[in-house]
């Protein structure tokens, strides 16, 4: 069966509500999602990598910290390399979603380091494929889905001084969930015809 990984840091709780968000929707796609913590993938050869390396599709989730995917998603990212060195995730599909304390927060940077970081081990890119929500007067900044209107994948905002039970908003997690049935419809596809 078809199966998508998502593999995220998450510092205070939002991010990983929002990569709860992306698994419900790879599943609610039919296929088998498995939601893996980068901090236990910071070593080569230490933690779940066989389970990370078997997904047809690889989801990636950080918060965006300065600029940039936190620091433990960067020391996975590092560790990736011995994967690298074989190609062994070339031709599997990827994405990628990021939550930051600003609306903009320079998400797209975190966005593109994913981007870069599956072109680098041979990956296809999955966008987010999901129009903007709030590109117009009557648009709700409420309840529109995409409404930060990225297209690399998926950017969240948590305001610094909420809990992970107050963002990412309904809206948000929502767009969560377009990209992992996305993802995981495009893994069918992928599979299928491999």
């Amino acid at each position: 069966m078809t199966k998508v990984a998502i593999v995220y840091h998450s510092g205070y709780g939002h991010t990983a509500k929002l990569a709860e968000a992306v698994e419900e929707g790879v599943r609610r796609a039919g296929v088998d999602a498995v939601l893996l913590k980068a901090d236990d993938l910071t070593k080569p050869d230490e933690g779940p990598w066989d389970e990370l390396n078997s997904a047809d599709a690889i989801i990636f989730g950080a918060p965006t910290y300065m600029g940039s995917a936190s620091a433990t998603f960067k020391a996975f990212q590092d560790a990736t390399s011995k994967v690298w060195m074989t190609q062994g995730w070339a031709d599997k599909l990827a994405a990628g979603f990021t939550n930051s304390g600003s609306v903009s927060g320079d998400k797209l940077q975190t966005l593109q380091q994913f981007a870069i970081l599956a072109a680098q081990h041979g990956m296809v890119w999955v966008g987010l494929g999901v129009p903007s929500g709030f590109n117009m007067k009557e648009h709700r900044w409420d309840d529109a889905t995409n409404r930060g209107g990225y297209w690399l994948g998926v950017g969240a905002h948590s305001p610094v001084d909420t809990s992970p039970e107050e963002a990412p908003v309904a809206c948000e997690l929502e767009t969560g969930r377009l990209l992992g049935e996305r993802v995981a419809k495009s893994a069918i596809r992928w599979t299928q015809t491999a």
